[in-house]
């Protein structure tokens, strides 16, 4: 629709002749605003997560500056809210419990505001997709913009990345081959500069699937949060969310179906993490498009990992963003057929005509699609009798020969269980068994905890072994490694095959044929089942809502009543 004839949603708050008008300007006019701003200027709300408490986010009340100059450079009015901040470092028990919750401020903040279009500041792994799903529900012209990720880790001559050294050391210090002080020492060394994490973890993997999915300017992901260029593409931005408002390009013209197909291909072709499954189911879900589980596998599992970035690999983002970024990559898929060229972009133009002439700097980093750095390595999706809605696992970061395996369970029935016995030495576990933790799904923890690659027992560690089968209902953090099944559909809390599992039943993993099979009998389980009970709700508050609405991982553990949107009708008026 042209601008002309497009009358902006704004104008029912500050386009008003009468009692109401006066107050909506009148009060905005307390922070010294000109009256010329409310007339017929298009208002940028500037969704910001900033917090102290949120580490990765804690530079966006700068970042936001540069925005605002952007929007007031184009020809707008930049407004800038605060909305609930997710630090996946600090919040308990975890901020995946409170992804809905702060998606359901964002949305209501844009639909009950003066606002004609968004920019969303997000960065660590809960901000990004809790933005995306509150913005999508309300389907304005929204941009996208991440605050970048920190610069390498350096200690004593050696790399560290975020998280993905915290757990390698870790089980060096149980192992008793690094000592505590050592570790500790590290600490300063690896988170180092503003940013959030500079693995290939689940906040650069968002990041990353934002751009691929078109919803934030070309080559933005990657730009570290020191560098210059971020304040660049921020002001970029503040600049192109106008001119998307007089476009009327709304989030769903972008968020079709040929875009997801596109970010699951590009998560796979960078080793992204499989929180980018759950987040992006939710965010389908919200928008209208029809995506399942088994579309993972289907269109992503056989593509390509061409990016050698830790977990998965060796490098980490600043070296993934001075080889070419996610354009790089995305043309890598373009030329391999790979792509929806077609699908709409941000910036007015689609994503093949964004990455025709991206430039690959260094093939040590970003492979050649045909020279991939791990073959037909894109998240798989398991089925059999232990997990029949479906779980996930991600080979790229699993050890080869744990991808098919035998072995007999260790249970665990929460992750206390685990904490309590994984150190105890006469606990009968060896490299052979798999390990296997109950109860931290969705309703189970609640929340779904990333408490799914469980640490080694110390007396496996100590004969040099580094990775074991295990399995659960949990997530994993995106900078987490390991053959590490998750997601498990229907989960333990919920009555899922999971949780009848029992000490020394055999387990079955075949990854290349995508099962997962508990060896047990179909009358001993029924026996389990009709002994099991359900846990007991929590008492109040949010966390009782949570489990009581919440949906399971296969669907994107959204709340089943925020499935959909109510789109951004101006609400009546209430004064």
């Amino acid at each position: 629709m042209s601008e002309k004839g497009r009358r902006l949603r704004s104008a029912a708050w500050f386009g008003r002749r009468d009692k109401n008008g006066f107050m909506y300007r009148s009060w905005m006019k307390n922070q010294g605003h000109p009256h010329d701003l409310f007339d017929g200027r298009p208002v940028i709300g500037i969704c910001n997560t900033w917090s102290e408490l949120t580490p990765c986010n804690a530079h966006f009340r700068e970042l936001a500056e540069w925005v605002k100059r952007g929007v007031w450079e184009a020809g707008g009015f930049p407004l800038e809210f605060p909305v609930m901040s997710l630090g996946e470092s600090q919040l308990r028990p975890t901020a995946m419990l409170f992804r809905n919750l702060a998606s359901m401020d964002v949305e209501e903040s844009i639909r009950g505001n003066p606002i004609d279009g968004v920019v969303l500041l997000m960065g660590c792994d809960k901000t990004t997709p809790s933005l995306m799903m509150g913005a999508a529900s309300c389907d304005l012209p929204t941009i996208g913009l991440s605050g970048g990720p920190m610069l390498s880790g350096r200690y004593r001559g050696r790399e560290l990345g975020s998280g993905t050294g915290i757990w390698q050391m870790s089980e060096e210090v149980r192992a008793g081959r690094m000592s505590m002080d050592e570790f500790i020492a590290t600490e300063s060394c690896m988170h180092r500069s503003k940013g959030h994490c500079m693995t290939m973890g689940t906040a650069s993997t968002m990041a990353s699937m934002v751009e691929a999915l078109g919803m934030s300017l070309p080559g933005s992901a990657a730009i570290p949060a020191v560098d210059a260029r971020r304040n660049t593409v921020a002001q970029l931005t503040g600049r192109r969310i106008v001119e998307m408002v007089k476009e009327d390009l709304v989030m769903s013209r972008i968020l079709t179906r040929a875009a997801f197909e596109n970010a699951i291909r590009a998560n796979a072709a960078i080793g992204g993490s499989t929180n980018a499954v759950i987040h992006l189911m939710a965010l389908a879900g919200r928008i209208g498009v029809d995506l399942k589980l088994d579309d993972w596998d289907r269109l992503g599992s056989h593509v390509s990992c061409i990016v050698d970035l830790q977990p998965s690999g060796r490098h980490l983002m600043e070296d993934f963003f001075y080889a070419g970024g996610v354009p790089a990559v995305l043309r890598e898929l373009l030329g391999a057929g790979l792509l929806n060229a077609e699908a709409l972009t941000v910036n007015g133009r689609t994503i093949g005509e964004n990455v025709a002439e991206a430039e690959n700097w260094n093939r040590e980093v970003i492979h050649a699609y045909d020279q991939p750095f791990k073959p037909e390595s894109g998240i798989a999706v398991l089925r059999g009798n232990l997990a029949p809605s479906g779980a996930v696992i991600k080979p790229s970061a699993a050890s080869p020969h744990l991808l098919t395996h035998r072995g007999r369970a260790v249970v665990f029935s929460s992750i206390e269980d685990f904490r309590a016995r994984i150190n105890d030495e006469a606990l009968e576990i060896d490299e052979t068994s798999v390990m296997v933790l109950q109860n931290c799904g969705p309703k189970g923890y609640p929340g779904m905890a990333e408490v799914g690659n469980m640490p080694l027992p110390p007396k496996v560690l100590r004969k040099g072994i580094t990775d074991m089968v295990r399995i659960s209902d949990a997530r994993m953090s995106g900078t987490a490694y390991g053959t590490v099944v998750l997601h498990v559909s229907p989960e333990a809390a919920a009555g899922g095959p999971l949780a009848l599992v029992r000490d020394g039943d055999f387990i079955s993993l075949d990854v290349p044929n995508r099962t997962v099979t508990l060896e047990v009998p179909d009358e001993e389980l029924a026996r389990r089942r009709a002994a099991w009970t359900q846990p007991p709700l929590p008492e109040r508050g949010w966390a009782r809502l949570y489990v009581e609405r919440v949906m399971q991982a296969s669907d994107g553990a959204d709340f089943d009543f925020l499935v959909g949107g109510s789109g951004a009708a101006v609400p009546r008026d209430s004064h």
